[in-house]
């Protein structure tokens, strides 16, 4: 099995599933320690089935592989749902875009929902290929099994930060939940400037959960200055925080710089999660910062204020408000 540096800790979550205190309490200090340091973990015994998460990547390497014109029939055209080509996102500083496709789901919602109908950035219903029924069956299962365990995971992210447990259940109802199915290609041998999968950034949000198949390819940015592999761990997940949390947090938690190259000569695949609230959830230092001690760094927001303000930011290279709203993803 593959050994991961001290630098990004092993926590086994198995324990968050009984309910039983002292098992929250255990995984909540392990968090603690991992988020006040690289702000990265795996986590093991997450309550994902296997069946469901193999489901998912056979169906998506599947659909990936199909030729890009069959892909494009199912580019975004609302709600940022859909396939989205090469070439679609830059990050921050980069010199060329990322070098990756992703397909984008998020929390079905239908077109006469209070949350679409207000005209919330990122609402809506999914879209799917019409002729791949086992593609929308394997990824809503996925989507939902993610969430199930993001919602664990939060708890003992709460209690880590000297909050009840149950801090972020009401502020969840209507998760800002986006589950991208993300496709890199090997890179090609010639390219001007730097080529990423993903260039490196910050994640906006809450927290990441991001299943990764074996070939590897994940980096963080350590305090020297050094990247360090995060590489496959069978039967784990790598968790991440998003600056969301960290300002959530007054700082306390830290969300770190990390990237993926694809060196490897062989197409790369991963099933990355960004596990957020409510698009109108309150955050407010105030909430947490009083339990560390600390002044309050960052005036009020909303979850949904923060993370667009940031999309918007990161997408001002866009031409046009159509092709920004087709790019918003972290």
């Amino acid at each position: 099995m593959p050994q991961t540096p001290d630098y990004i800790p092993v926590i086994d979550i198995g324990g968050l599933a009984s309910g039983d205190p002292a098992e929250t309490r255990k995984v909540a200090d392990q968090v603690a320690q991992a988020f006040a340091g690289s702000g990265f973990c795996y986590i093991r015994n997450h309550g994902i089935a296997q069946e469901i998460i193999d489901d998912a990547a056979r169906e998506a390497l599947a659909f990936f592989r199909l030729p890009l014109e069959e892909k494009l029939k199912v580019a975004p055209k609302e709600s940022v749902r859909g396939f989205n080509a090469i070439g679609r996102t830059k990050m921050a500083g980069a010199e060329n875009p990322d070098y990756k496709e992703y397909y984008q789901i998020g929390l079905e919602l239908p077109r006469d929902d209070p949350a679409v109908l207000a005209g919330q950035p990122l609402r809506g219903p999914n879209q799917w290929p019409t002729d791949r029924p086992g593609f929308e069956q394997a990824l809503t299962r996925y989507f939902d099994a993610v969430a199930a365990c993001g919602q664990r995971f939060l708890r003992a992210v709460a209690l880590s930060l000297g909050a009840g447990e149950d801090f972020f259940a009401d502020k969840y109802d209507k998760p800002l939940q986006r589950t991208q199915c993300v496709y890199y290609p090997p890179h090609p041998a010639k390219v001007e400037g730097e080529l990423f999968g993903v260039a490196p950034h910050t994640d906006y949000g809450c927290v990441t959960l991001l299943w990764q198949d074996n070939v590897g390819g994940l980096e963080v940015l350590d305090p020297t200055g050094a990247w360090v592999p995060a590489p496959p761990i069978p039967g784990t997940l790598v968790v991440n925080i998003g600056d969301l949390l960290a300002r959530w947090s007054n700082d306390r938690y830290r969300s770190t710089l990390h990237r993926v190259t694809n060196r490897s000569g062989r197409e790369r695949l991963s099933i990355a999660t960004f596990y957020d609230p409510d698009f109108v959830a309150p955050v407010d230092t105030t909430m947490l910062a009083a339990r560390g001690s600390q002044t309050p760094i960052y005036p009020p927001t909303t979850a949904g204020e923060y993370i667009m303000g940031r999309i918007n930011a990161s997408q001002k290279h866009m031409e046009t408000p159509a092709a920004t709203a087709a790019n918003a993803t972290p």
